[in-house]
């Protein structure tokens, strides 16, 4: 068997507030909509789903959600990763440092989505 990995989809309190994340800061394209329910990104060779999760999840609390996931998306970019984190950073999103594994050819950027999703950019380093 060969499994190829096509869509992740992750349920969401507020579609709208993670389409402008998407959307407007990581410049994904939308494939399908239907508003405040349900978004279909593009990401490459991988579709993202943004899902309005079902009312009896919800809290009652007007705090914004922030979610506990084991879950980690992973976007690799041609850009410079450097550049790339300090644009987001001026768009107020939550990255963490760079970093470097030895003998691994990336180099690694955690973030944060507007609900606590945590997404990972990665660039391949250049060889001399």
């Amino acid at each position: 068997m060969k499994f190829n990995l096509e869509t992740i989809i992750i349920f969401v309190r507020n579609v709208e507030k993670l389409k402008d994340f998407y959307v407007g800061i990581l410049e994904l394209e939308i494939i399908e909509e239907i508003p405040s329910q349900w978004i279909l990104l593009q990401a490459g060779d991988c579709k993202i789903g943004l899902h309005q999760i079902g009312e009896s999840y919800l809290s009652e609390s007007a705090q914004d959600f922030q979610v506990e996931t084991n879950t980690k998306m992973v976007f690799e970019i041609n850009e410079d990763l450097a550049n790339v984190r300090d644009t987001l950073i001026s768009k107020n999103v939550k990255m963490r440092e760079i970093m470097v594994w030895e003998n691994y050819p990336y180099i690694l950027c955690d973030g944060e989505d507007t609900e606590g999703n945590v997404f990972q950019l990665k660039q391949k380093i250049a060889t001399m």
